[in-house]
């Protein structure tokens, strides 16, 4: 899965990883959690236009008629995503790539759990596969997201059986193209990330308290790495 996250990368750098004619302005963020806004780029339909934009984070389908419902769907299963109801109208012409930098994942170890701060080797910001919705049924519309998840690769398999979808560059034009719909299309897409671009580094604790948003999440702990399978 996929609950917590980073964007600390800066303006120009976001930019650049994804094609947007205008830098962003956004406070670095070191420990982003489920309901808090994220930042997400899609692109305007019949148009090649990328914008990035705030979403809450927690999708919240079109027919819902609470929006509490958004705190249970924060992941999407690209294996079902699809057909699920809550998801399969946003997965046909309302994808986005949420941008991170980072994120988070706990491995159990028995009586505790040890987080561990996952990015790519690089550092760079990159885009994990989301959807979005607009929510209308409370005043003022609410726009919402949820994260992808697929099957763990090597590097993450000793944290846990599930990760994020990070799409690589070469993929976010056919993502975010709204024309484009069929599930044989997208689908493949949705693929682990290959773990030889991928760093997993033991963090603190402090992590697990969601209202610590500082950079001492991401301080490497002097803990051995994840064993193999």
């Amino acid at each position: 899965m996929c609950g917590r996250f980073t964007l600390h990368a800066t303006g120009p750098s976001i930019a650049a990883a994804f094609a947007l004619a205008e830098e962003p302005q956004l406070r670095r963020r070191f420990n982003i959690a489920p309901t808090q806004s994220v930042a997400a780029v899609r692109q305007q339909a019949g148009t090649h236009h990328r914008e990035l934009v705030m979403l809450r984070w927690g999708l919240v389908p079109f027919w819902a008629q609470d929006r509490s419902i958004g705190q249970r769907l924060i992941n999407a299963r690209a294996e079902t995503v699809a057909t699920k109801p809550a998801f399969r109208r946003a997965f046909k012409s309302q994808r986005c790539l949420i941008v991170a930098d980072g994120f988070y994942e706990w491995q159990n170890l028995g009586a505790k759990k040890q987080p561990f701060y996952i990015h790519l080797q690089d550092g760079s910001p990159f885009g994990m596969a989301g959807l979005w919705e607009r929510w209308d049924k409370g005043g003022d519309p609410l726009e919402t997201c949820t994260i992808l998840t697929t099957s763990a690769n090597s590097l993450m398999a000793p944290l846990h059986e599930r990760m994020p979808v990070i799409l690589s560059p070469g993929d976010y034009a056919r993502w975010l193209d709204p024309a484009l719909h069929e599930p044989a299309t997208l689908v493949p897409l949705l693929q682990p990330f290959s773990p030889e671009g991928m760093v997993a580094q033991a963090v603190s604790t402090i992590v697990n308290r969601p209202a610590h948003d500082a950079p001492d999440c991401i301080e490497p702990q002097l803990t051995p790495p994840p064993a193999g399978p």
